[in-house]
């Protein structure tokens, strides 16, 4: 098996560091074996991150953008040297399949830092011509930036926080989940390799009790969390406290919309992806799929053709492209779900089974009613709910009547109706006649009980910096007094 166990828990002021908090054991997914052990940040170790990144910080904040996109584009570059060695480490931490990993996980990443590198030097202010006198703005960083991950893209999201926060000369220190730790330590050892200075990206092992300190910490000035909309919640009310700045991506029960007139190869081939990609474990889903009523007999046939035509089992596989669940929590979760659909009345087309190696099978439900469960709560599991539906008016209503507003998509011929359905649609990304596909050149984020804040394209670095406007005044001062 292959070397997972880092030199120490947490990545520190350009060194590996190691402490005697709680143990977090790292487990392969597939297999059950332990393929790491890790310690939680202590307390005083945090204030080291945090008081370790303001001092890099301000030396980071003052080098010429360039230089700063100079560190990003190389670190841009490593990565994608090392993609073979950094997806296999990516699969064993989060037991997606190795066909993921290598193409969507690191990559991602990469094309981020790149992005982000690229885009540094171009920000500027603005002059603003007020008749003789004249002001002009600034765009600055904020300082040092907590980035709390998830677990299901943990190498992705380090790099999709980390890349705009430094290209407008922020510092971060990032938590990654307890559940899958080890890819962010290999994000810091190669910024570090890229030219970046001692503590401008460190990494701190825990659970919710360092990131609630993160979240609280006098010296962070912006949280940037990825997770559930219940544990949003909490960060984003601890980090009001300070009136701190917050990125938040939260979950989604998003509706996927197929009209009677798509190709319908490209919509079932969309509903996969939107619902067994990762296992389902992508909080951009579209797990409510809409269809209309004059398609669905076609449409389920297909889909329960192409669905049994996964190929499950070892993730390192190169052939395998769906693996198993993140935990026995997440498993068992997902196996209730299923049960209480099966109850509530959906209709089982495939799928449904388990098994103790935390796989559960790609799963549809037909007959799925708005007031089911599985209709309004989110499994993070490959648990399709396919719906009925008769008139535009009518799937519009029915798919924004949810407290979420991440993503949407649409499938049709008509594309005039496509952008009108679009357009009424309550969610924050949106596709036309495709899904799940984040560039980094587009935003992405929520509306709703989903999140706020936008990540990727130039959209991101609104959240990571701050305007400081300046008045010049070219006169004398006329004053009463």
């Amino acid at each position: 098996m292959f070397d997972a166990q880092p030199a120490a828990s947490h990545f520190i002021d350009g060194k590996y560091v190691e402490s005697d908090g709680a143990e977090i054991v790292v487990t392969y997914a597939y297999t059950g074996e332990v393929i790491a052990r890790l310690h939680e940040a202590t307390p005083d170790l945090v204030d080291l991150a945090v008081a370790s990144a303001a001092r890099a910080q301000k030396e980071w904040a003052a080098r010429a953008p360039v230089d700063r996109g100079r560190v990003l584009t190389r670190a841009a570059m490593l990565i994608r040297e090392r993609n073979d060695a950094l997806a296999r480490l990516e699969t064993l931490d989060t037991g997606k399949p190795i066909q993921e990993t290598i193409c969507a996980d690191w990559p991602s990443g990469a094309d981020s830092l790149e992005f982000f590198g690229g885009l540094a030097p171009t920000v500027t202010g603005e002059m603003i011509p007020l008749g003789g006198d004249f002001a002009y703005t600034i765009r600055e960083a904020l300082g040092v930036c907590a980035g709390i991950g998830a677990w299901n893209y943990p190498s992705q999201i380090a790099c999709w926080k980390a890349a705009p926060a430094l290209a407008m000369g922020n510092a971060m220190v990032f938590k990654p989940s307890e559940m899958t730790p080890l890819g962010a330590l290999k994000l810091a050892e190669i910024l570090i390799e890229a030219g970046a200075p001692a503590g401008l990206f460190n990494v701190v092992q825990g659970r919710g009790a360092v990131g609630a300190q993160l979240a609280s910490h006098p010296g962070i000035a912006k949280v940037s969390l990825t997770g559930s909309v219940p544990t949003g919640a909490k960060v984003y009310q601890t980090a009001a406290a300070g009136m701190k700045h917050v990125t938040m991506e939260l979950g989604g029960k998003s509706p996927l919309i197929v009209f009677e007139d798509a190709n319908l190869e490209d919509a079932v081939g969309a509903a996969m992806l939107a619902n067994f990609y990762s296992s389902g474990q992508i909080c951009s889903n579209g797990t409510r799929v809409f269809v209309q009523k004059s398609l669905k007999t076609r449409f389920l046939a297909r889909l329960k053709e192409r669905t049994e035509a996964i190929i499950m089992g070892d993730p390192l596989d190169e052939a395998t492209q769906f693996g198993p669940l993140i935990s026995a929590e997440q498993h068992a979760k997902v196996k209730a779900y299923i049960e209480r659909a099966q109850a509530e009345g959906g209709t089982l087309v495939t799928g449904g089974g388990s098994s103790e190696a935390l796989f559960v099978q790609p799963t549809i439900f037909a007959d799925v009613t708005d007031t089911m469960t599985l209709a309004r709560e989110e499994v993070f599991g490959p648990v399709m709910a396919v719906l009925d539906f008769d008139t535009e008016d009518e799937v519009i209503a029915r798919a924004n009547d949810t407290q979420f507003g991440l993503a949407a998509g649409v499938f049709t011929a008509d594309l005039t109706r496509g952008h009108r359905v679009i357009g009424r649609l309550e969610a924050g990304t949106c596709w036309i006649n495709a899904y799940n596909l984040t560039p980094v050149q587009m935003p992405f984020g929520a509306v709703k009980s989903s999140g706020l804040g936008r990540e990727n394209s130039r959209a991101a670095i609104e959240h990571y910096s701050q305007v400081k406007s300046v008045y010049v005044g070219m006169g004398s001062v006329e004053s009463p007094y």
